[in-house]
């Protein structure tokens, strides 16, 4: 692959003064001291929360379970890939690092991290247990595995289109099943309340309605062939629809500069009847709703029909962290054997959710916290994990569901919906970060984005899509799509 920009000749040139020094002083962050027990300590660099990473419980768990102790570090708030090329390039040796996918992308590239093949064949069977052959794809780079991946909870939809229910019951009106039915909903009900029936946040555009129309993912495998969303024949239908209701006023003006709490606090002040909501907004957007008008009600509609007669819902799976090992660390064999102990089974549970009948408890064959000693102990145990066993940990994550029984309602309710249907997995969810589609995917989607959003408020015509399209694939496009197809081509065969 393409190594990129000058910071990747500068972490290069780092790394080999590094490798030279490898008999000074051991900068901070060495991971060279000892517990007295054989087992060194290690150092791990964290993503940036708001909490004492070395005071927290879980950190001590960790030590308890695997009798390796680790100080950890944050990256800052702002500015963390400075600061992470820094740490690099002034030979800070962490041990262990967990990283974004641009973040990986970079210093895998660059030569910084260490290929793990090896150390995982020879120290890792727990780690080859816990993780599923696809989810490898995602950390692979020219045959070599540069990170453990975090996968997190497994296949789930996070968002889906809620109704004032009370309003629909007044009026007689049923749940929608189709895009046509949803017109003629809020037609009638912008006629009886005199209010924008639908609205949504700029992070909103797509989502059940693009859905219906066949836009499900970023990336669509069409007859073996991968497709970005912005090249689908469906993207034009689905803008003249959503351009349909914003012109005759059914749907919210402002969507293009709303947030999601703005387009909330429409949605409970009464001044929209209609809005995509993901359930871990639901407690807020219901206790809002409900403290303005007591007797209101929630209802979910179900997943809309397409033109094949069924519903459909993308979802991406994509890698959330990557797990590293920088090749500065002195202790590599070690920050391994710590990786692959805290994915064994029996270790792996109960840094997830803690102990059974402590902090959770089994009923009916699921996961439920025990509060308040759940919250206690484990509130910030996933900024610590490092790789989750893929085969239980969705069954797991749901204690964390369970907190709330708004919450549980409401994502049990989601999934169920979805599985009556067709739940889309985006190919690219397992893919690498491949050179092209890394460096113009913020770019490509705020082109895409935008331009839609002048397509539905009518302020740009869609005869000129075809021209729009030109340019979107002249700016980055194209050769993300090459590439991409280049990656599909290896695991299709």
């Amino acid at each position: 692959m393409k190594k990129g920009s000058w910071l990747a000749i500068v972490l290069v040139f780092a790394l080999a003064l590094a490798a030279c020094g490898n008999n000074s002083t051991p900068a901070p962050g060495s991971g060279s001291g000892g517990d007295g027990e054989g087992n060194p300590n290690l150092t791990m660099l964290m993503q940036y929360s708001l909490f004492d990473p070395n005071a927290d419980p879980v950190a001590k768990n960790i030590e308890d379970a695997t009798g390796y102790k680790v100080t950890y570090e944050m990256l800052p708030a702002e500015s963390a890939d400075e600061k992470l090329n820094l740490m690099v390039a002034n030979k800070q040796n962490f041990d262990i690092m967990k990283l974004g996918s641009a973040q990986f992308y970079k210093l895998a590239t660059a030569g910084a991290l260490e290929p793990l093949n090896d150390l995982i064949e020879s120290h890792g069977p727990n780690i080859k247990a816990a993780i599923k052959e696809d989810s490898w794809e995602s950390v692979t780079i020219d045959g070599k595995i540069y990170a453990i991946p975090e996968t997190g909870s497994g296949i789930s939809v996070g968002e889906e289109l809620v109704v004032r229910q009370d309003w629909m019951e007044e009026l007689s009106l049923k749940n929608p099943t189709t895009p046509d039915e949803l017109y003629e909903v809020l037609k009638a009900i912008k006629k009886a309340k005199n209010i924008v029936p639908l609205t949504g946040s700029k992070d909103s555009i797509y989502g059940d309605i693009a859905a219906a129309f066949g836009v499900l993912n970023d990336w669509n495998d069409v007859d073996g062939k991968l497709l970005h969303k912005a090249e689908l024949p469906q993207m034009k239908e689905f803008l003249a629809y959503m351009n349909k209701l914003y012109s005759e006023g059914l749907l919210d003006s402002e969507m293009p500069i709303n947030t999601s709490a703005k387009a909330i606090e429409k949605f409970s002040s009464g001044n929209a009847a209609m809005i995509k909501l993901a359930w871990w907004s639901a407690s807020s957007a219901e206790a809002a709703l409900v403290k303005n008008f007591p007797e209101a009600k929630i209802g979910i509609i179900p997943y809309l029909v397409g033109k094949d007669g069924k519903s459909s819902i993308g979802v991406n799976l994509a890698t959330t962290w990557f797990i590293a090992i920088p090749k500065v660390s002195k202790q590599k064999e070690h920050a391994i054997k710590l990786l692959d102990t805290k994915l064994k089974k029996d270790i792996f549970i109960k840094l997830a959710i803690g102990e059974e009948g402590v902090h959770h408890e089994v009923k009916d064959g699921k996961y439920y916290p025990i509060l308040p000693k759940f919250n206690d102990d484990l509130t910030n145990a996933s900024s610590y994990m490092t790789g989750v066993n893929e085969y239980d940990y969705p069954a797991y994550w749901q204690a964390r569901v369970r907190k709330d029984p708004v919450l549980q309602s409401y994502y049990e309710a989601f999934q169920e919906n979805a599985a009556k249907g067709n739940i889309v997995v985006d190919p690219m969810s397992i893919a690498p970060p491949i050179d092209a589609v890394s460096k113009n995917k913020q770019k490509l989607t705020k082109l895409l984005d935008d331009t839609v959003l002048m397509y539905i408020a009518g302020a740009q015509s869609r005869d000129s899509y075809d021209t729009f399209l030109t340019q979107w694939m002249a700016e980055g496009g194209a050769e993300s799509v090459k590439e991409a197809n280049e990656w599909y081509q290896t695991i299709s065969k």
